[in-house]
């Protein structure tokens, strides 16, 4: 087999990326371990920055994230006994959008069927090598991809990340996880909520209309059937200020129940010869800062640009500083991504409960705390 780019990952970095080759008239194949159906269900994401939604309306993949997607000018800021709404439109004139990853999988699985894009699902046995890929398919035949290049999109724990032999590696595993549930419940708030709480963080998020997402802040190693439906809610109205200002949180059904670690990694070079790594598979963020869905978007942005230049017109600079450029954002969104998480998240020290409130309340207070803030949030240009 041979095509110009063999993607490893068909996710959204994965899908993304060869439906923007398509565009600039690079082919691809991609390989996937997974089945269509898992990569299509997975519970990931929920905020796509400005940014990510101007480059997904470039593409023609924009519609359903208008009409179905939920816009939010902000979030709200939160601890006993107080709430800040920090406007980004205002702030920063830019917004966000709560628009589920399993619905940007579903555009972008819609989009590369229309395209006729070749996808090998249920692969197993990847191997990278400078020039070609090889694997066995869902019928256990062996088989070599020979490509121009190699796109490692295929997150944490697959093959690409490890392939990079000389790379340098950037790690911080955080003492707490989430317990995220989803609800059958209409949210109980219009805009995300972002709770310091003594007992520890809260966010009230959303997926849709009829469905909330919440999470709750609780130690290492947590069964998520150790808490009962009951004591989740009791927990969430606890952090989230349940009748403060007349406010309150409607329990519901819920419909899953998950622990989710809390860590950065980065890994630098994000290029070995031929690979290109994007995405999970060269960093990873606590998603405190709604950032990793959007940093592997960025990415791909970035890399498809290179590709063509570096295939289709010769023009090997752009990969040749790929990994760079994509590491300036990647290490503003981890900074981001790391200072939201030791904002809100309790610790058990009253010291750095206090220092954690001295800086809420200045981020709320202060034009330029909240400014800041909200570019971070709301998103970098790509390319930063």
């Amino acid at each position: 087999m041979r095509t110009q780019v063999a993607i490893i990952g068909a996710g959204p970095a994965g899908l993304l990326l060869s439906h923007l080759l398509a565009q600039g008239g690079v082919a691809s194949v991609v390989l996937e371990t997974r089945s269509e159906e898992y990569v299509a269900a997975r519970i990931r994401a929920g905020i796509l920055e400005h940014s990510s939604v101007e480059l997904l309306e470039k593409a023609g993949l924009g519609d359903r994230i208008r009409t179905e997607g939920d816009h939010h000018r902000g979030i709200y800021l939160q601890w006993p006994g107080e709430r800040h709404h920090l406007d980004f439109v205002n702030l920063a004139g830019r917004s966000v959008w709560v628009y589920g990853q399993t619905e940007v999988q579903k555009d972008l699985i819609a989009a590369r069927r229309a395209g006729g894009q070749e996808i090998h699902y249920e692969v197993s046995d990847v191997a990278v090598h400078d020039d070609h890929v090889t694997f066995t398919d869902a019928s256990g035949q062996s088989h070599r991809l020979d490509a121009d290049a190699i796109a490692g999109c295929d997150g944490s724990f697959g093959p690409s990340r490890n392939a990079v032999a000389a790379a340098e590696k950037y790690e911080k595993i955080y003492p707490y996880s989430w317990l995220g549930i989803l609800a059958d419940v209409a949210p109980s708030t219009d805009e995300l909520i972002y709770a310091w709480h003594p007992d520890g963080f809260a966010l009230h998020s959303m997926r849709s209309a009829t469905v909330s997402r919440l999470y709750l802040q609780v130690p290492n190693g947590t069964d998520p059937q150790s808490w009962s439906d009951d004591r989740i809610w009791e927990a969430l109205a606890t952090r989230l200020g349940h009748g403060q200002n007349g406010w309150k949180l409607t329990p519901g059904p819920i419909t899953d129940k998950s622990v989710l670690p809390m860590r950065s990694y980065v890994q630098t070079p994000m290029r070995q010869g031929n690979l290109f790594l994007a995405g999970d598979a060269a960093h990873i963020v606590p998603p405190t800062g709604a950032k990793g869905l959007n940093l592997a978007i960025a990415d791909v942005a970035l890399l498809s640009k290179a590709l063509i230049d570096k295939i289709k017109n010769r023009d090997p600079r752009k990969a040749d500083s790929y990994s760079d450029d994509a590491q300036r954002r990647v290490w503003r969104c981890t900074h981001f991504s790391w200072w939201m998480t030791t904002m809100l998240h309790t610790s058990g020290d009253p010291f750095d409960a206090q220092l954690q409130l001295s800086q809420l309340k200045w981020v709320a207070n202060s034009e330029a705390g909240a400014t800041g803030l909200a570019e971070n949030y709301a998103g970098l240009p790509i390319g930063y």
